[in-house]
């Protein structure tokens, strides 16, 4: 790991110097800043608790392109399937970390969905108070994405707007010569009592190894409402390191729907601030893998005002020998009474040589609130699969219908047709049966 973070220090060099006249801007002292706590800090370790189960040493042994060609290009006709659909959302897609213009359809029309790198240009007040102040820049990764920041996706929502159709995000990479590393930094400031819907997919299309190493920022402000879900279903040699950190104010409501069902190493560290009254944090996941996949979701939500509310709800099925984290924490505040946060993960295991290190935690300095966790590991129930069995389903697809039932309670809230109809496509194929779930 020592040798690739030489080569990130020695590259940020060679990147500030592309940055020409946004060296002098303020955002660029927050890269400067960053650098130097990664510099100090490094790559984590499993002797960090927080990555404890986590190695990134093997991932970080090998070494990645960081500079990448803009002339890789693709036809819309080749990566369609990855769409939720082909003209009825707005759409923000990258290849190897730079916008793809001809498969995106953006706006500036009501309200701004662009990339970040034109946001940098053309809406420096925006930049200016919001990038940077919410991400948890004292984590060495995220000051790693914040040292390079330059691309991603910006959505801003106007006070009282609600975007008349989905956003899709999608960052590709492509098959070449050497291993491809990224860094997109996304950006969301959503105005009073505005609604938006978002999904997020990072897919790579090679064979060669990718790290995707992505920071979000999202921002909900009084009353704004905020659906963002995120489909990790990625190559068997691609892995995902996504930092979201989500800042509520009064009245917000936001859900976060995670879906992991493929790529090598899938690691989620989410954090909410709830930081006035009445907000909402909704948080929910689902995690389907088999072969060597490996998914590590750490969550955190601070009640930091009072009368706000939390719901966290994560289930895994892990096969072969797949390997599931989950390390949740709720943190109430000492004037953060009224809260009512409630935090559960159910896990499947099928096999024998599959695993998962689960670790609820409630931390409460307040006395007038109603917090409660839970966890549970087990295994398909024999008694329900002979039900199923003796009226005359296959033990296959007999399987599949209680793994389905399993994860339905972490299905709530979808909206958008077109994500329930891919959904029901992926978990099918995800548990090797070809019948249709109803979402």
């Amino acid at each position: 790991m020592d040798q690739f973070k030489d080569k990130l220090l020695s590259s940020f060099i060679v990147f500030e110097n592309q940055l020409n006249g946004q060296k002098n801007k303020p955002f660029h002292q927050l890269r400067r800043s960053a650098i130097d706590t990664f510099e100090t800090k490094g790559f984590p370790t499993v002797r960090d608790e927080e990555w404890k189960y986590t190695n990134l040493k093997p991932l970080f042994k090998k070494d990645y392109n960081v500079f990448h060609s803009s002339e890789e290009s693709l036809e819309f006709r080749d990566i369609r399937r990855y769409f939720l659909s082909e003209s009825d959302t707005y759409k923000i897609v990258f290849i190897n970390g730079f916008f793809a213009s001809w498969l995106s359809s953006t706006t500036h029309q009501n309200y701004d969905v662009c990339t970040f790198s034109s946001a940098l240009e053309k809406y420096q007040d925006i930049i200016d108070e919001y990038a940077g102040t919410i991400a948890r820049n004292e984590d060495s990764l995220t000051a790693l994405n914040t040292s390079f920041a330059r691309e991603g996706a910006f959505i801003h929502i106007p006070d009282g707007k609600v975007v008349d159709r989905p956003i899709e995000i999608i960052f590709f990479t492509t098959d070449g010569d050497n291993n491809t590393f990224i860094q997109p930094r996304n950006l969301v400031v959503v105005g009073q009592n505005s609604q938006c819907n978002i999904v997020e997919r990072h897919q790579s299309l090679g064979n060669q190894h990718t790290v995707s190493n992505c920071v979000t920022e999202v921002l909900a402000k009084k009353g704004a409402q905020v659906t963002y879900h995120k489909i990790q279903n990625d190559a068997p040699n691609a892995s995902l390191i996504d930092s979201t950190t989500v800042k509520q104010e009064k009245d917000s409501t936001v859900t976060l729907h995670t879906f992991s069902f493929g790529g090598k190493l899938t690691r989620n560290n989410l954090e909410f601030d709830l930081v006035e009254p009445g907000a909402q944090a909704n948080l929910y996941g689902i995690s389907i893998l088999n072969d060597y996949q490996l998914v590590d979701n750490h969550t955190v939500v601070n009640h930091i005002s009072p009368h706000c509310e939390s719901n966290e709800l994560y289930k895994g099925i892990f096969d072969d020998h797949a390997r599931g984290v989950f390390n949740g924490k709720v943190h109430v505040f000492p004037h953060a009474q009224k809260t009512n946060a409630f935090q559960e993960n159910n896990n499947l295991l099928l096999t024998d040589t599959a695993s998962i290190d689960t670790k609820p935690q409630l931390e409460i300095y307040a006395d007038d609130v109603k917090c409660s966790h839970g966890c549970t590991i087990g295994q398909l129930d024999e008694d329900a699969l002979f039900y199923l069995r003796q009226r005359g389903i296959p033990h296959k697809e007999a399987q599949a219908l209680l793994m389905f039932a399993f994860t339905t309670d972490a299905l709530r809230g979808l909206k958008i047709g077109e994500l329930k109809n891919k959904l029901n496509r992926l978990i099918a194929r995800k548990l090797s049966v070809n019948i249709d779930f109803d979402l």
